[in-house]
């Protein structure tokens, strides 16, 4: 098995079109996908986030950081969500990607996320982060 990450991505058309659903039938309908995972044995972690306007920025690209408040420019660079699945092959995830519910103007980016076991396990700082993780139960 593997994991693949699910980002969720908006647009202004999708932000307008949740304005105007209620939240319990978004509620439902996302409920309903994500006890079809767990049922499915698939879901790792889902988490939807906060409005990006809550958000703050750090920008690498100087000398120092700099941190402003709120989101990037446009609603397109924002993702409003993610799922995890342990699925066997990335074919496996879009099929899944295709059954969530969405809103016109939404786009999902699939990325596989590679296991610990992929880096060099001779490296001290992959020995830490292997170790941390069967301590905290997640190996």
């Amino acid at each position: 098995m593997a994991k693949y990450m699910l980002i969720m991505r908006g647009s202004d058309e999708t932000m307008a079109k949740m304005a105007e659903t209620s939240f319990d039938e978004v509620l439902e309908t996302m409920g309903r996908f994500n006890d079809e995972l767990i049922r499915a044995g698939v879901l790792v972690a889902a988490e939807g986030l906060d409005d990006a306007a809550q958000g703050v920025v750090v920008d690498y690209s100087g000398e120092t950081p700099v941190v402003t408040d709120g989101p990037y420019g446009e609603t397109k660079e924002l993702f409003g969500g993610f799922y995890i699945l342990d699925v066997a092959t990335k074919e496996e995830a879009v099929e899944w990607a295709k059954r969530m519910p969405a809103f016109p103007g939404s786009k999902t980016e699939i990325r596989r996320v590679p296991g610990i076991e992929e880096f060099p396990q001779d490296n001290k700082w992959i020995q830490n982060e292997k170790a941390w993780r069967e301590r905290t139960g997640q190996l």
